[in-house]
């Protein structure tokens, strides 16, 4: 039989399950205890259970920042277990807060509200953050607007996040610290833009740079400064100017107060060098400047910083057609031009340069003035002429028909090739087209020189010979191959082959002639010296098929005598 002072197992069972069902309800749930001792890095905290439990100091501390925890302070802790091996409950303050911050975090959550946290870690993709007790997820993406490259200053600071994504069933909690800072800016945006006004004059720092311009924060909001509004002078980079972090002073272009975007300007600030410009520069007016620029259409040409005046390519040569500027002209290279035109309003000035440099037509007209003679290069051979390679770089032209006397055109360029040297007479020079007329047949005997040779008629002097025309030769030597003449008192030489004396046989005897005795004869032709070839025979023939064609022929009765009689009296009658 059992007494008080020899309980049975049953009274033991009973007590057990007292004390466990007591312990029980403990396991599990958030309580308060109280703190009895502090030894070393734990706490000793009484929960009111038949032992005390042991909590790292550490847990009672914010990261980064030291416990403040005092022998008798009242704190909240988890009983995750009510007896270990040791005999001690088994507490937890991180579990405590963490069941808290989890109850608070889903009505912040519902609410939208921004909640505290710090950035105590790294982890694959992103950081982590205390909210409290509660551990979430900083993706990299949702750390700042710009990508941050050191989160070293930002970890370990309270600060505020925005939870993006919660599930307290898998423990996942993710939050932003992005959509804070686009909400502030946003906010502070939309106050500053309303206190901004175009043309209003403000300090900023320098953020970024871009190729096109750079970005300065105008204390909250940033504004566009483009490249073209840095300054009046042509410049290639915004680095070349400023550098991020920079305070500058810059003007409120333009404000979109739809879109939230702010132009800057700093040349604004400045005296705008094209005031005065038409003054400054006037037309024909000679200038030095600097080749800032060169494209397939010409040279950008800096007068003074901020005035840039364009040199088209066909202002840049007098003599050196179609080749791109960058043959003519380099970066940076000091030029002498001349101001053909400018417009103020629309901020452009017209410059030559080669108005700026010696005509070469001029001098070449200086020279070699019409009527003289010129020696050159045949460059170039073309379906209507020569063209020779003359003084000063410059070029003439030989027509077809000037190039020898009594052929055609294209026998006449038969004649010549590209690389030969030729002389020439100068007929005509045109500054302004920027042409020379040049004759080579002019130079030949008989030839009419000079200008005259220009205007002389078809039916000129006696010197001209042409193809298929008769005129009167004066024999100068006689031999057993034919005659040689010359065309008028001081015309071309030529020769008169022996079956050409004459139509009969007994006509074609060359001792028949004397040197000095003058008849008439016909141009047959040139040899390759352009000499011109006579026939007496091709002469009569040709005056017998004229005279059969207008005074009849012998079918009519009258015989071939009757015939040519009256051509020659009708010939000595014209005469």
């Amino acid at each position: 039989m059992a007494t008080a002072a020899n309980p049975t197992r049953d009274d033991f069972a009973a007590l057990l399950n007292q004390t466990l069902g007591e312990g029980e309800g403990f396991e599990g749930r958030v309580v308060k205890g109280t703190v009895t001792a502090i030894e070393n890095d734990m706490a000793v905290i009484d929960v009111g259970l038949k032992s005390e439990g042991r909590v790292a100091l550490r847990e009672f501390a914010a990261p980064g920042q030291k416990a403040e925890l005092q022998v008798g302070d009242e704190v909240e802790v988890y009983v995750d277990r009510v007896e270990n091996m040791h005999g001690e409950a088994m507490l937890s303050r991180d579990r405590a807060r963490r069941e808290a911050a989890w109850d608070k975090l889903e009505a912040e959550f519902g609410q939208s509200t921004r909640v505290e946290g710090v950035i105590f870690g790294r982890v694959k993709g992103g950081f982590t953050v205390d909210l409290s007790g509660a551990v979430a997820f900083l993706p990299g993406s949702q750390v700042d607007i710009r990508p941050v490259r050191d989160v070293t200053p930002l970890m370990d600071i309270p600060q505020p996040f925005q939870i993006l994504k919660m599930d307290r069933r898998r423990g996942n909690i993710v939050v932003s610290r992005r959509a804070v800072l686009e909400e502030t800016r946003a906010e502070q945006r939309t106050g500053l833009i309303q206190s901004l006004a175009e043309g209003q004059v403000i300090e900023g720092v320098v953020k970024n740079i871009t190729d096109y311009g750079a970005f300065v924060d105008l204390g909250g909001i940033d504004g566009l400064l483009h490249v073209t509004d840095l300054s009046y002078k042509r410049v290639g980079h915004p680095s070349e100017m400023i550098n991020i972090g920079d305070v500058v002073k810059v003007q409120i272009i333009r404000i979109n107060k739809d879109t939230q975007r702010i132009s800057l300007g700093m040349k604004q600030l400045e005296s705008d060098p094209w005031e005065g410009a038409a003054a400054k520069y006037p037309i024909d007016g000679k200038f030095t400047g600097r080749v800032t620029n060169i494209t397939e259409y010409g040279a950008f040409v800096e007068l003074e910083p901020g005035i840039e005046g364009l040199v088209h390519v066909s202002e840049m040569s007098w003599t050196k057609k179609n080749v791109h500027p960058g043959k003519i002209v380099s970066t940076s290279q000091e030029v002498d031009v001349v101001i053909l035109e400018v417009d103020q309003d629309k901020r452009r000035i017209s410059l030559g340069l080669k108005q700026a440099q010696n005509n070469p037509w001029d001098s070449f007209l200086e020279q070699h003035p019409v009527g003289s003679v010129v020696e050159g290069e045949v460059k170039n051979a073309t379906e209507f002429g020569l063209f020779i390679g003359l003084d000063g770089d410059v070029d003439g032209m030989v027509h077809m028909s000037d190039i020898a006397w009594g052929m055609s055109g294209e026998e006449a360029l038969a004649l010549h090739h590209k690389g030969e040297t030729v002389k020439a007479v100068v007929l005509d020079i045109d500054t302004e087209k920027e042409r020379i007329s040049l004759g080579m047949k002019q130079l030949e005997r008989g030839g009419v020189s000079g200008a005259a040779a220009a205007g002389a008629g078809a039916g000129g002097s006696e010197g001209r010979v042409n193809k298929n025309t008769i005129v009167t030769v004066t024999v100068l030597n006689v031999s057993d191959a034919g005659l040689d003449v010359q065309a008028g008192d001081d015309g071309a030489t030529g020769f008169i082959r022996r079956g050409d004396l004459g139509r009969d046989r007994d006509e074609q005897r060359p001792e028949r002639f004397q040197v000095g005795q003058k008849f008439d004869a016909m141009v047959i032709g040139f040899d390759r010296s352009k000499k011109p070839n006579f026939s007496i025979k091709a002469m009569q023939m040709a005056e017998e098929k004229q005279a059969v064609a207008q005074y009849g022929s012998s079918d009519s009765g009258a015989s071939l005598g009757d015939i040519l009689g009256a051509a020659l009296k009708a010939r000595r009658d014209d005469n």
